[in-house]
């Protein structure tokens, strides 16, 4: 799988937390959480997910209400890094997102990335390596079976 503008496509169980922007993927939006304000920025989480794995996606922003769930979005550059303690996966100042369809995307609910504990890995300072599983799913967000 290509993503136009270059780089391959990465799976969401393959993403691991680092402060590079680089990421691209295809995921589907499952749910939305309601809108904060942090500063002058609204922002509002989402529970995201592709075929392998599910994450939490850190809208921001004009993108709070650009996108709802069913929404299928391509993500470009993204980051996947902590805000606030919580581990998300968002667009950051050189990302961007787009919607490229609705609804008809294969996906699972685990495991979720943002519930894994991740530590800095002993033989590279710069890498984090999973330890532990924090829950199976999101614990912000309901399953939907």
């Amino acid at each position: 799988m290509y993503v136009h503008g270059g780089g391959s496509m990465t799976y969401l169980k393959d993403i691991v937390p680092s402060a590079q922007t680089n990421i691209n993927t295809q995921l589907i939006l499952l749910d939305k959480g309601r809108i904060t304000m942090e500063g002058q920025n609204k922002t509002c989480l989402a529970l995201a997910a592709d075929e392998t794995a599910a994450v939490h996606f850190q809208l921001w922003g004009e993108e709070c209400d650009a996108f709802e769930p069913g929404d299928i979005i391509r993500l470009a550059n993204g980051i996947f890094s902590y805000n606030r303690n919580n581990l998300v996966l968002r667009a950051g100042k050189r990302g961007s997102i787009e919607k490229v369809g609705e609804f008809t995307m294969a996906f699972v609910e685990t495991p979720n990335m943002s519930e894994i504990r991740w530590v800095p890995d002993p033989n590279n300072s710069k890498k984090y390596v999973q330890e532990a599983v924090i829950s199976t799913h999101s614990r912000i967000f309901p399953r939907l079976d």
